[in-house]
């Protein structure tokens, strides 16, 4: 099936990389940037077709992350943060669903799935507190959907669960500033004692066993895939885009170098290059084909009718966090080979070298953890896990 989305977007790929410097200046995705990848669907590949989305293939979502964080990570990354919202949205109540895309189906949400805030119930519903850090792309979307822990009477908590909330509840505070992604405005979010309806929560543990109210209205396939699959490969598509992207940069700009050092010579002639291009390629396919496998078998289960089986879940999971690792792996030796002139501000392989490491610090790209969920779901022992 043709990704027509990835084709629009294509078009877009000269001007994005463009505007990498000023991404990163800004600290924040271009407002223009964000207006062409609406307009070329982007936002609306995992949104339910009720409300003028696509309900696309996840793995032509992901296709399309990886071609726009090979032109810049920072972007790729909002993109793909802003992009897969739709998605969890199309898992809460219809009435929660039709408040963010009733007026306009083209409204964006942002994230922070941190349980960081504090839901007391009251007549109904709730009443949330709390703040939250790294909410990418924030300042272009208009709801949040913010993690939370219930807590009772006693104060002690009594489950964990997703709230979403429009902007007109909480503050957003312009605090990123880092070494890599620099271009996601990644900002806190702030929400004071709102109230928030019933149908506005999600508990997290639904999430896991691959339930939720909005399947009742968006029966399609793609709502019926859990969470941990769809959201952390989110997080770890634009990272192999941006190593990706910087990989055919390299091969371009090194191709005719010449060596002022080791004897000078061609540096495309270099067997160590040779090798090095080599190696990252190969880390490169391994991390995209073992994603797009685990996602594609996922997907024909749910359009099939057919339970998940427990062990696609670890696999997808697995293999997500080792693309992750390959991936940072697979810069770090394009970084090391390129010579002196990759330290250079704005050069496409020390920001791609920067946003990858950056990425590779989320919370669903923590390696060593995600691989002993699969180690001890090999042993037989049982996994808790929401990112599973």
């Amino acid at each position: 099936m043709q990704n027509e989305v990835l084709e629009a977007v294509r078009d877009l790929l000269p001007g994005i990389r463009e505007r990498a410097d000023l991404a990163e200046e800004q600290r924040d995705v271009p407002s223009v940037t964000i207006s062409e990848l609406a307009d070329a669907g982007v936002f609306r590949m995992l949104q339910p077709q009720r409300y003028g989305g696509l309900e696309a293939h996840p793995v032509h979502f992901y296709e399309v992350v990886r071609a726009i964080s090979g032109a810049c990570g920072s972007t790729g990354w909002v993109a793909s943060v802003l992009g897969v919202h739709p998605w969890q949205v199309g898992l809460f109540a219809d009435q929660a669903q039709a408040e963010v895309w009733g007026e306009d189906p083209g409204t964006l949400v942002s994230s922070a799935y941190a349980p960081i805030g504090r839901l007391r119930a009251v007549e109904g519903g709730y009443e949330l507190t709390g703040r939250w850090s790294f909410s990418s792309g924030c300042g272009h979307a208009a709801w949040a959907l913010l993690g939370a822990i219930l807590v009772g009477a006693d104060g002690k908590p009594t489950d964990f669960l997703t709230v979403l909330v429009p902007a007109s509840d909480y503050t957003v505070h312009d605090v990123w500033d880092t070494v890599g992604l620099r271009g996601t405005g990644s900002n806190d979010i702030e929400v004071g004692e709102v109230f928030v309806p019933a149908h506005r929560v999600l508990r997290n543990y639904e999430h896991t066993r691959l339930r939720g109210p909005g399947q009742q209205v968006n029966s399609g396939p793609l709502y019926k895939l859990p969470f941990g699959a769809i959201f952390a490969s989110t997080i770890t598509a634009p990272v192999v885009g941006a190593v990706a992207g910087c990989l055919e940069d390299y091969v371009a700009a090194m191709r005719d170098r010449v060596r002022l050092s080791l004897g000078g010579g061609r540096f495309a002639e270099d067997q160590f290059a040779q090798v090095a291009v080599a190696r990252v390629a190969s880390e490169v396919d391994a991390a995209i084909l073992q994603m797009d496998r685990n996602i594609t078998a996922l997907y024909d289960c749910a359009v099939a009718g057919a339970e998940i089986p427990w062990e696609y879940r670890v696999r997808a999971r697995r293999d997500q966090v080792r693309a992750t690792e390959r991936s940072v792996d697979a810069i770090d030796t394009l970084f090391k080979t390129a010579g002196g002139n990759s330290l250079k501000r704005g050069n496409p392989i020390e920001r791609a070298w920067r946003d990858a490491h950056a990425g590779s610090v989320h919370v669903a790209n923590d390696v060593e953890r995600a691989l002993a969920l699969y180690g001890r779901s090999a042993f037989g022992l049982p996994v808790e896990d929401n990112l599973v």
